[in-house]
């Protein structure tokens, strides 16, 4: 006689409900890649109008913050793809997700702080979201360290590599 519980046959609800979960976010991350490849065309004709034009410096702090956005996007998409291949939701990409999405703020603030240093009020505005900005960007980078040290996350990284190397 075995130790083992026998596993319990899940409902058809619940199968057909998982179906429906994987197809969604299937689409979810078709419509993610289409926004990114969207996104970086748009950028990429940008910045060929800015060269053209002779205004790269005027519309390089656009750009940047455009191609930011492409790479949270297809974080994103990365993201949903680990959960569908592993059928957990993993809490790293997220963090790396708000790390770019900080940084992307903090670019665009820095480049645009310049007009506001006449008035005293905004500008002290401007840094003290900065300085929260930045206390975020380490906030996330000490969890995805101390996520990355945990045991849990050694499976984790395991699954991903298996994905990789498919």
């Amino acid at each position: 006689m075995s130790n083992q519980t026998p596993h319990k046959p899940h409902s058809l609800a619940v199968h057909y409900l998982g179906l429906a979960e994987r197809f969604v976010l299937t689409l979810i991350a078709f419509v993610l890649v289409i926004l990114a490849v969207l996104l970086l065309i748009n950028n990429v004709v940008l910045l060929f109008h800015a060269v053209v034009d002779g205004k790269l410096a005027d519309a390089a702090v656009e750009i940047l913050d455009g191609v930011l956005l492409v790479m949270m996007t297809m974080e994103i998409v990365y993201t949903v793809t680990l959960s569908l291949e592993t059928r957990k939701l993993v809490a790293e990409p997220f963090l790396v997700i708000g790390i770019i999405a900080a940084i992307r703020r903090t670019l665009v603030i820095t480049a645009e702080s310049t007009r506001l240093e006449s008035n005293p009020e905004a500008f002290r505005s401007t840094l003290l979201e900065l300085g929260l900005l930045a206390f975020i960007v380490g906030v996330m980078a000490v969890a995805i360290y101390i996520f990355r040290k945990s045991p849990e996350s050694k499976a984790d990284q395991e699954a991903e590599e298996a994905i990789a190397n498919d």
